[in-house]
C-alpha cells in the first residue's frame, strides 16, 4: 500500500561480519526522524547498546547468557552528536524528497510469552515481540484486566530484518496472579485498527494428575486382590 509520506526517517546501518567457526553479524544503527532518534549496537540479534534519549542515557539490555560489554564514556554523548548530524541531513534531504510516495508494511500479528517459567506471586516480565512491519517503530500499550499499565513497561529501539523490514520489543514487568489477564496492544501507521494479543495468568497444579492415577491404580489393584481370595475361598469351600 503506498502513502503520502508525513515523516522522513533517515537511518545509517553498519554491518561487520567476523568468521571464524561461525558467521557472527556486528550491528550498529544510527537513524533520525523530525522527532524521534536512534543509537544502537548489537551482535548476532541481541542489543548490546542503546541511547535512550529520553532519560539522556546509555542502556545495556544485555541477555545473562552472554559476556557482558561495556561501552566507554561519551558514547551516549556520541550518540546526541550523531542526532544533530542526522537531523541536518535530513532537512536537506527532506527538501529534494517531498511528496515521494512511502511503501508501509503492517505488523504481523503481536506474540506474548514470559521471560521465566510462570510461579504464582514470583516476578516475571512478559515480552511482546513484534516483527514485520516498515516503517519503523512500531507503539505498544499494555492492559491489566482491561485497566492500562505503564509501570514497568519498555519499548526497546527497532531492530532490522533481512527483509528490510523491522522487529520491536516490549516488556512489562509483572507478578502473575491467578485469574490475571493482559493485553499488548500495537499500533503502526500502515494498520486499519490496532492489534491485540491477550494473555492470562495460567499455571497447572503440579502432581494431581500422578496423584489421582496413581490412587485409581490402587483402588483396582486392591479390588483385584479382593477378587482373587473370593474365589480362592471358594474354590476350597467346594472342593
Amino acid at each position: 500500500m503506498k502513502m503520502m509520506m508525513k515523516e522522513l526517517l533517515l537511518f545509517l546501518s553498519c554491518v561487520a561480519c567476523v568468521s571464524a567457526d561461525s558467521l557472527h553479524v556486528d550491528l550498529y544503527i544510527s537513524g533520525c526522524s523530525a522527532s524521534d532518534g536512534e543509537d544502537m549496537y548489537a551482535l548476532d540479534g541481541e542489543e548490546k547498546w542503546f541511547a535512550d534519549f529520553v532519560n539522556k542515557r546509555g542502556v545495556e539490555p544485555q541477555p545473562s547468557f552472554i559476556d557482558h560489554t561495556s561501552y566507554r564514556e561519551g558514547t551516549y554523548q556520541q550518540a546526541e552528536a550523531n542526532q544533530q548530524t542526522c537531523r541536518s541531513n535530513l532537512k536537506i534531504i527532506s527538501g529534494v524528497m517531498k511528496e515521494i510516495p512511502l511503501n508501509k508494511d503492517p505488523p504481523s500479528s503481536p506474540m506474548i510469552y514470559t521471560r521465566d517459567r510462570v510461579e504464582l506471586g514470583e516476578k516475571n516480565t512478559l515480552i511482546c515481540h513484534v516483527t514485520g512491519f516498515y516503517p519503523a517503530p512500531v507503539q505498544v500499550h499494555w492492559t491489566k484486566n482491561g485497566e492500562n499499565v505503564t509501570e514497568g513497561a519498555s519499548l526497546n529501539v527497532p531492530y532490522p530484518n533481512k527483509d528490510g523490514s523491522f522487529t520491536q520489543m516490549s516488556r512489562l514487568d509483572f507478578t502473575p496472579q491467578l485469574g490475571d489477564m493482559y493485553s499488548c496492544t500495537v499500533t503502526h501507521p500502515a494498520l486499519n485498527q490496532p492489534l491485540t494479543r491477550i494473555w492470562d495468568v495460567e499455571v497447572q497444579q503440579p502432581g494431581i494428575g500422578p496423584a489421582v492415577f496413581c490412587g485409581l491404580g490402587l483402588t483396582i489393584g486392591l479390588l483385584g486382590v479382593a477378587a482373587g481370595t473370593f474365589f480362592l475361598i471358594k474354590g476350597n469351600e467346594c472342593s
